[in-house]
C-alpha cells in the first residue's frame, strides 16, 4: 500500500511539474520580449542594416515605426504606392502572435517610460480605460513654439527642437535645440544649447540618454557626409557638453539620415534614410527607410 501511495505522489508531481513548464512556455511565447521582439528580425552588429519587418512591409512602403515600452504594440506608417497620403497603423501582440495592423489616428508616437503618455511636438494624450484622450498642450516653455521632436530623460528634463518661420508663415528652418527641467512638476523656462549642439542649419529630432549622459541629434553642417547627418555629444563630468562628433561613414551617407534614438531596451540604435525626390508636378516628396544598429555603436565614440 505504502509503495502504491509513493508511485501515485511521484506521478503527481511529475504531472504537476510538466504542467508549470508547459504554462511557462506559454508565458514567455505570450511575451515579445522572448522570441517574437523586434518581430523576430536577425539584429544587426556595428553596421547598420534595413529594419523591414514583412509583417509590416508585405509591399516595401512601410516608412519606420515605434513600439510601446512593453513591446506588446507597435505603430508605424507607410507612404507612397497606393498610400498617396502618409497613412499611421498599428498593430498587436496578443495570444502569442501579432495580429493585423489597423489604422490609427496616433501620429509619429513617442511614448513615455511607463507607454501611458503619448507626446507629438508640443501636445500629448494620455491612455485612458477606453483609449486615448483628446490631445493636451504640454503649455509653457513649450506651447509657443512647433516642435518636430522631443525627447524626455529619466528625471523629467525635455529636450526639444524649435522651428522658426519665414516670412509666408511657412517653416523655414529648424533653428535650435533647447530643453527645459522639470523641478518640483513644474517646467522651467527654456534654455538654448550652446554652439557645441546648435551650429549648422535644420537641427532636428533630439534623442537624450536615460541618464543625460549623451545627446543624439540630426543637423545639417559643413564637415557632414552629404544631407542631413545625425552627431552625438556627450557630457563632460563637470556637465558641460563636449563638441559635436559626426557618428561616421557607417550611420551617414550622402543621404539624408535623421530621427535616430535608441529602442526602450537600450540594444539597438534606429534611425531613417533617405533622400527628397522630385514629382512631374514639381513638388518634393520624402523617401526614406528605417535602419537599425547595435547601440554598442554610442560607446565606440564615447570619448575615452
Amino acid at each position: 500500500m505504502k509503495k502504491g501511495y509513493f508511485i501515485l505522489i511521484l506521478i503527481s508531481a511529475l504531472f504537476l511539474t510538466a504542467c508549470n513548464a508547459k504554462n511557462k512556455k506559454l508565458q514567455d511565447t505570450d511575451s515579445p520580449t522572448i522570441a517574437p521582439a523586434y518581430f523576430g528580425e536577425k539584429p544587426p552588429g556595428l553596421i547598420p542594416k534595413l529594419f523591414d519587418p514583412a509583417i509590416v512591409s508585405p509591399e516595401g512602403l512601410f516608412e519606420g515605426g515605434k513600439f510601446t515600452p512593453d513591446m506588446k504594440e507597435y505603430h508605424f506608417s507607410r507612404k507612397n504606392g497606393k498610400y498617396k497620403e502618409r497613412t499611421f497603423f498599428v498593430i498587436q501582440y496578443q495570444n502569442g502572435s501579432w495580429g493585423n495592423e489597423s489604422e490609427t489616428d496616433l501620429k509619429w508616437s513617442r511614448f513615455s517610460k511607463g507607454g501611458d503618455t503619448l507626446y507629438v511636438g508640443n501636445k500629448y494624450r494620455i491612455r485612458t480605460y477606453t483609449g486615448w484622450s483628446e490631445y493636451k498642450s504640454l503649455g509653457p516653455p513649450f506651447s509657443d513654439k512647433l516642435i518636430m521632436g522631443i525627447s524626455f530623460s529619466d528625471n523629467g528634463t525635455s529636450y526639444f527642437d524649435e522651428i522658426e518661420f519665414d516670412q509666408f508663415h511657412k517653416p523655414d528652418t529648424v533653428g535650435a535645440i533647447s530643453y527645459a527641467r522639470l523641478i518640483n512638476g513644474k517646467y522651467q523656462p527654456r534654455q538654448k544649447m550652446g554652439k557645441e549642439i546648435n551650429t549648422g542649419t535644420w537641427l532636428a529630432h533630439p534623442h537624450i540618454a536615460s541618464d543625460e549622459s549623451y545627446l543624439i541629434w540630426d543637423v545639417r553642417r559643413e564637415d557632414g557626409y552629404g544631407g542631413s547627418d545625425i552627431y552625438i555629444s556627450f557630457r563632460a563630468k563637470d556637465g558641460s557638453w563636449v563638441p559635436a562628433i559626426n557618428m561616421g561613414d557607417k550611420i551617414n551617407t550622402a543621404l539624408s539620415e535623421s530621427g535616430a534614438r535608441v529602442s526602450d531596451d537600450g540594444k539597438y540604435l534606429f534611425f531613417t534614410r533617405g533622400q527628397w525626390e522630385a514629382k512631374e508636378d514639381g513638388s518634393t516628396n520624402w523617401v526614406g527607410k528605417p535602419y537599425w544598429v547595435d547601440a554598442q555603436i554610442i560607446e565606440t565614440l564615447r570619448p575615452k
